[in-house]
């Protein structure tokens, strides 16, 4: 969810892995470092989080709370754009071959605990943290060619290219590997006009999902830029959406701090708020929520400093992060943005086989 939206909103167990984890984020990296064995790294179920004011990405074990890989400098008073470095991370997925795709967006002034940056970069990183491809140019904000106004998603699509959501630019534009851009939709007048999106999905029918999240709606369009679905009943901040397999859509409902699940005839099926954990922030805001195999839900719950796994009775069965109390050791994190399992791509656009 955009940064300068939500400070509008807002007023705001083993002691050698705490060991290691405050070893590694305590304090500044060139490059990604990793906390454990090899093996450990790229396993399926481990979770990605993007830990945005943190500066980070972090795959997590969800086994033993143990980070296993990250990205970037976990300290949130740095503004050091560049390589080994990522500001005010908003979306991460792990690609082929153990490369990490992620979004640098920024910290906008007035975050607490922060130092305000531009970042403006999509970048994909191997395992050791080099950067294998960038589009846009650290601390750089336009719009002409490899330029971005606070990205904040980006997905690898079948087809190699990259779908990125410019949300400061009112787009969503298709980036190929030479950094040229082959398809863009953002209207600047009219029905179908954005209002700072803040993700977008590639469906199996090749149109494209759209959390329009200024227009506290969600919308499918066709490549020839109609809208044939949109939802907006109720919605107050469409941070993310995803389609399910069984048709359904998923929507992060961020202003009202819900979860909701809603089909193809625009009736709620499901259902969960965040803000009701005891401790909660009176409006956490989650940023991302996805479906996984199994019925389980992941939810990013941004200013409740924690990504959550329920399940379909809608129980917590797993906690990541300490609820409304942020950090960067063992089990902490701030304003986490999005959080995926690795190797799970229900409901969004898995990545090809191959980087390129």
């Amino acid at each position: 969810m955009k940064n300068t939206r939500s400070l509008l909103l807002v007023t705001t167990s083993v002691v050698a892995f705490m060991f290691l984890a405050s070893a590694l984020l305590l304090g500044p990296a060139v490059y990604a470092q990793s906390t454990a064995p090899s093996s450990l790294f790229n396993r399926p179920g481990n979770l990605l989080i993007t830990d945005q004011f943190n500066n980070r990405v972090i795959e997590v074990d969800p086994l033993t709370k143990q980070i296993v890989w990250s990205f970037g400098s976990g300290n949130p008073s740095l503004c050091n754009p560049g390589p080994g470095s990522i500001i005010g991370s908003n979306y991460a997925e792990r690609l082929s071959g153990g490369l990490t795709l992620m979004a640098g967006t920024g910290i906008p002034p007035g975050v607490p605990g922060t130092k305000a940056c531009v970042d403006n970069r999509v970048i994909v990183v191997n395992e050791n943290g080099k950067i294998v491809w960038q589009y846009g140019q650290a601390g750089k904000t336009g719009t002409g060619p490899d330029l971005l106004n606070v990205p904040v998603a980006a997905i690898q699509l079948p087809n190699h290219d990259f779908l990125i959501t410019d949300q400061g630019n009112n787009r969503i534009i298709e980036v190929n590997m030479q950094k040229q851009i082959v398809w863009s939709y953002g209207p600047k007048s009219g029905p179908g006009a954005l209002n700072s999106p803040n993700s977008a999905e590639l469906l199996p029918n090749g149109h494209i999902l759209i959390a329009d999240e200024g227009n506290n709606r969600v919308i499918e369009i066709t490549r020839s830029g109609q809208i044939v679905w949109e939802y907006s009943k109720g919605i107050s901040g469409a941070a993310f959406a995803s389609r399910l397999p069984n048709g359904d859509t998923l929507i992060t409902d961020g202003g009202h701090s819900r979860i909701l699940e809603v089909t193809m005839s625009k009736q709620i099926v499901f259902q969960y708020f965040t803000d009701t954990s005891p401790k909660s922030n009176s409006a956490p805001m989650p940023s991302n929520a996805v479906r996984i195999a199994g019925g389980d839900t992941i939810i990013a719950d941004q200013f409740n400093d924690r990504v959550i796994v329920i399940n379909s009775a809608k129980q917590i069965v797993f906690q990541y992060g300490e609820t409304n109390h942020s950090g960067s050791g063992f089990d902490r994190l701030f304003g986490p943005y999005t959080g995926f399992e690795i190797g799970d791509y229900t409901g969004q656009t898995p990545p090809p086989s191959s980087f390129a």
